[in-house]
């Protein structure tokens, strides 16, 4: 059963170390750590977490660095991705994004809120669970700082639970939950939709450009492919519609076993994101062009479906054999050197608003803070929210709990606009607040209540060999 706590103990035990969480986010911010670029950060982390009297630290194959705390056979993992993106125009940004700057309220600088913040609250949280007595009997804390989760979510979780766990079933026979810690503006989130890359590639056959009917241009094949995406993207699904859009998964007509989760997530959408051709010169019909679709996904589609609902558009039909719809694979190495090849599908997930561990981080925050949202006065206009709700992007809970079945919720500092926007900011206040929530969380988690499959839906993994 879960105990009684000293709930203005651990809010004090936090706010006593905030300067170092601010102190440690700022010295992590300061190396710059792109997707496959992280080992500077990691040895940074690595030394933190050695310095704080972790049990044991270490970093595996892919790159992940991994803390513990405690002794326990089971285990309650907290996940935060220690990978950025790039910086973009330069122009864009007031400070060095690298260097940063603080004031009273905010840290400044790339990865603040997306997402090392949430590896500094974790880290000190596991540090105040040791100094409070606080790591939970027959438990303990696996602190994982993750990478390349900016080019492939949850990949570092595929690895971790094929790789450094014997099997993908003693991952989920030992993990008793994750918590992610990418930023959820004051709030705890139960779910998010998915995505998958698709690529869409159409032949066609040159010829000279002073006689272009000669050939088959790939180019114009491709504009006709592209309207119906667009379509699909922005249609509605009424009867008179040829193309029904994405929008009918909020239907029971369209989705009935479904559709109030889709409400909840919100509807998929899809966008073309990037355009490819191949021609023999600029005085010539282009002989091939490819498309990419980022799609993402809402309760009640499916990675097929996706698929086929593209195959299936008027103009890529109209074109037959002359078009090939796949999706993307992803086989970048790590830091480290390491290759781990996967599928750039994410799987959509929802867990029920009662299970067990979503619920323990409910009781935490109403014993910590109360039942709304909290944040300092720049961050508020954004939190006026249920304080259970969803992301609108996609975390590596896709491959924790959408592919594996591994419970997993979200509370992190920081907010979502912030995630890949210039100027990036994160709350010096909410790195306490999560610090704290996450100390609490674990010991108010009645492993009595977690009871069955807690998840609402999970689109799960596809009939692929992929590990």
């Amino acid at each position: 059963m879960a105990k009684e706590l000293d709930f203005e103990g651990i809010k004090k035990a936090a706010q006593d170390y905030g300067k170092d969480m601010t102190a440690f986010l700022r010295a992590m911010i300061s190396h710059p750590s792109e997707s496959c670029e992280e080992g500077e950060v990691v040895a940074c982390i690595k030394a933190e977490m050695e310095r704080l009297g972790f049990d044991k630290v270490e970093v595996d194959g892919l790159g992940n660095v991994i803390g513990w705390m405690g002794e326990g056979d089971k285990i309650i993992a907290i996940d935060s991705h220690i990978d950025t993106v790039g910086i973009g125009n330069i122009e864009n940004w007031t400070h060095d994004p690298y260097e940063g700057y603080e004031d009273d309220e905010v840290i400044y600088g790339r990865g603040g809120s997306d997402q090392e913040g949430g590896m500094a609250s974790a880290t000190y949280a596991a540090k105040m669970m040791k100094d409070l007595n606080l790591i939970p009997e027959g438990y303990k804390i696996m602190v994982v700082g993750s990478v390349q989760e900016e080019d492939c979510d949850g990949m570092c979780w595929q690895y971790i639970c094929n790789k450094y766990f014997a099997s993908v079933d003693e991952a989920r026979e030992k993990i008793a939950f994750v918590i992610s810690t990418e930023p959820t503006d004051g709030g705890i989130y139960r779910g998010h939709r998915g995505r998958m890359e698709i690529r869409v590639d159409v032949h066609g056959v040159s010829c000279h450009g002073s006689a272009p009917d000669r050939g088959d241009n790939a180019i114009y094949k491709m504009a006709d492919i592209i309207a119906d995406v667009r379509a699909l993207n922005n249609n509605g699904c009424d009867e008179s519609t040829d193309i029904k859009g994405l929008v009918k998964m909020l239907d029971p007509k369209y989705n009935p076993e479904h559709y109030e989760d889709a409400r909840f997530l919100g509807r998929g959408t899809c966008t073309v994101s990037q355009i490819f051709y191949t021609s023999p010169s600029r005085c010539a019909v282009a002989d091939s062009c490819a498309i990419s679709i980022d799609r993402r996904m809402t309760a009640g589609e499916t990675w097929d479906s996706c698929l086929d609902e593209i195959r299936n558009l008027p103009a890529c039909k109209k074109y037959g054999d002359d078009v090939e719809v796949s999706m993307y694979m992803y086989d970048r190495p790590s830091w480290t050197g390491e290759v781990y090849e996967t599928e750039s599908y994410f799987p959509t997930w929802i867990n029920a608003e009662n299970a067990a561990h979503v619920q323990a981080l409910a009781d935490a925050h109403h014993g910590l803070f109360g039942e709304e949202r909290i944040g300092c006065e720049q961050s508020m206009d954004k939190r006026h929210r249920p304080l259970i709700d969803k992301w609108t992007f996609s975390t590596n809970c896709v491959s924790i709990q959408g592919r594996y079945g591994i419970p997993c919720v979200g509370f992190g500092p920081g907010a979502e606009s912030q995630a890949h926007a210039p100027n990036e900011v994160t709350y010096k206040q909410d790195l306490v607040t999560a610090a704290a929530l996450y100390t609490a969380a674990v010991n108010l988690y009645d492993e009595s209540r977690a009871t069955g499959d807690v998840t609402v839906f999970r689109a799960g993994a596809t009939d692929n060999d992929i590990k």
